[in-house]
């Protein structure tokens, strides 16, 4: 696998990736574009593997730092709508390189809202023609909600209703951790290294204001209307993005689809105890749909439904 760094603009910042392609790549290469999972960076130890299987199977990869994220510009803070720009701006970006097929371009994302941003692109940019999501958030609002006890949520709120009269009225709200006080890490995040190599590197203080962003993030309602292909990676009994939000994903898309749930896990083992059964089948899963054709043939509403029932088996 080939590595190269990039740049493109979005938002009139600019934006630093890792462009990943195969060692002897042939003629224009099929692309998957991937936004970092939460509070994630590019060069994140955790997603080399993947990218060196799809290399392998001669995909080209673009990972980035979202705006305010590791090497990129912009202010250091945490907008859902920010890094919906910046994929769609990625997207952008790989059409202009010659040594990619825009007419097979894909999104893989893991991690809370790493999968939730690839449903939201497949649903924004009809030039995504698959999608991968990966132990996503599919709610914000019930997941930061499931994180605390009923008491804390009430207390919560009330925090973030304060910091918006304090926005309103000084032009500035508090500054919080954002692992620790917009999401509430589980035993097992403060214990595992899975991210260990990037988790120095975050930002550490950003506006609380992102909580409301993340109270109005909502990818069911992309799925709800999406047509573009699309696997859904969860964890049974996950404690962290929780199990039903990927059945949920997986439920509500009306295009092709596949849910894949991996079982006797944790959210951050699986990660380490199945990536060799579940990387094929992402490989296979975009290998199957980013097929460049000169004359494209829909069959309608019956089809997908063909297609539905054979992935369910």
């Amino acid at each position: 696998m080939q590595t190269t760094q990039v740049e493109f603009f979005s938002g009139g910042d600019r934006v630093r990736g890792l462009w990943r392609t195969p060692d002897a790549p042939a003629g224009p290469l099929r692309a998957i574009v991937q936004g970092p999972g939460w509070l994630g960076l590019k060069d994140a130890k955790l997603y080399v593997r993947y990218h060196e299987a799809l290399t392998d199977a001669g995909f080209g990869v673009l990972v980035f730092d979202y705006r305010g994220f590791g090497d990129s510009d912009g202010p250091r803070e945490l907008s859902p709508a920010v890094q919906l720009q910046d994929l769609v701006n990625a997207v952008t970006y790989l059409t202009t390189r010659e040594d990619v097929d825009v007419d097979a371009i894909g999104v893989f994302g893991t991690g809370g809202t790493g999968g939730g941003n690839a449903v939201l692109l497949a649903d924004a940019d009809p030039r995504v023609r698959a999608a991968v999501s990966q132990v996503p958030v599919a709610d914000g609002r019930d997941w930061l909600h499931r994180m605390r006890s009923e008491s804390d949520w009430l207390a919560f709120l009330a925090a973030l209703d304060e910091d918006r009269r304090l926005r309103a009225t000084t032009g500035e709200g508090r500054r919080v951790h954002p692992r620790e006080e917009i999401m509430v890490p589980t035993a097992e995040r403060r214990t595992t290294t899975i991210k260990a190599d990037v988790d120095d590197r975050i930002p550490t203080a950003v506006s609380l204001g992102a909580a409301d962003e993340i109270l109005g993030y909502r990818p069911i309602d992309a799925a709800r209307r999406l047509r573009t292909p699309l696997m859904v990676i969860g964890v049974e009994g996950d404690a962290t993005t929780p199990t039903d939000h990927a059945e949920a994903l997986y439920e509500a898309a009306i295009g092709p689809r596949r849910l894949v749930m991996q079982r006797h896990t944790t959210h951050y083992a699986a990660y380490d105890r199945y990536w060799e059964t579940v990387t094929p089948l992402i490989v296979e899963w975009f290998d199957r749909f980013l097929r460049n054709a000169g004359v494209v043939v829909r069959t309608g509403e019956t089809s997908a439904e063909l297609i539905e029932l054979k992935e369910e088996g």
